[in-house]
């Protein structure tokens, strides 16, 4: 399985057992809407919902972070995912949240997951079936994690590319330009924008076709390569709270770059720190 499908394989793929279909929707703090809401009202025949709030580390004020293994083990295999599943994310938005849910995957070490190309918006855009209501039980099974360390930074990762003045890493921020260039407001009250010295920015949406499909390898490519990505540097992605910076690291994958690792915490950990440098353009 790829790591993008389209709708029409997800068409011919819907049903078989091994397959599951899991809505990764997440809004942004100052959003109207809200996931389960959108749930109800319109999802894919026989998905259920992958909340990444709830899916995550309990013991943090900072958003949706990282779950334990064994926590992560427990609420996905609640969801009826086991190491055999074949497992499709997509969300409400298009291709916005649904490569976090692949991240986390391949993170605990599940390969085989991809995102839906174009999300429920191309879906439902092409007349495809949907399904309203509360999603339909799952029957547990046993995930069995293993963690893959190097697709996760942390606040210390970051710190020590930033004091080295960025050689050691490239840092590729998903934000919008504004946010990044510290011109427009955080979504997040308090928090204040910019970005990480020598980060450089990327907004996600760059990646995006009109219908919220990502665009060609090629495009890609040269997409990364104009922020000084290449085949040796490695990648770290960062947004504002770990979501969209999976949105970059997947066209990263896509444009066959190194795989990057994904920054968790993100601006919203990096601004709320004292001790951290912020830039602004």
């Amino acid at each position: 399985m790829d790591n993008l499908v389209s709708t029409e394989w997800l068409a011919a793929e819907l049903g078989k057992p091994d397959l599951v279909v899991l809505d990764c929707t997440t809004y942004l703090p100052n959003e109207p809407g809200d996931i389960h809401s959108g749930f109800a009202a319109a999802h894919l025949p026989g998905a259920r919902l992958f909340d990444i709030n709830a899916i995550a580390d309990a013991d943090t004020d900072l958003p949706h972070m990282v779950p334990t293994p064994a926590r992560f083990a427990k609420l996905v295999g609640a969801l009826g995912v086991s190491n055999a599943s074949r497992v499709v994310f997509y969300d409400q938005h298009g291709l916005r949240a649904s490569p976090r849910g692949w991240w986390m995957m391949r993170l605990f070490g599940h390969e085989a997951v991809a995102c839906l190309d174009g999300g429920l918006p191309k879906w439902k855009a092409e007349g495809r079936p949907i399904e309203t209501g509360p999603p339909r039980p799952a029957v547990p099974a046993t995930f069995i994690p293993d963690l893959i360390a190097r697709r996760l930074a942390g606040i210390g990762d970051v710190k020590k590319i930033v004091r080295q003045g960025g050689g050691e890493a490239l840092i590729l921020d998903a934000r919008s330009k504004g946010r990044f260039d510290g011109t427009a407001p955080e979504p997040r009250a308090g928090l204040p924008s910019g970005h990480m010295p020598g980060a450089a920015s990327l907004p996600f949406t760059e990646l995006l076709n009109a219908d919220q499909t990502m665009k060609d390898t090629a495009t890609l490519r040269a997409i990364f390569a104009a922020r000084g990505a290449d085949d040796d540097r490695p990648l770290i992605t960062s947004c504002g709270s770990g979501v969209t910076a999976c949105v970059v690291a997947l066209g990263a994958v896509r444009a066959g770059l190194p795989e990057p690792a994904v920054y968790d915490g993100s601006w919203t950990e990096w601004a709320s720190r004292p001790e951290t440098p912020k830039a602004t353009s």
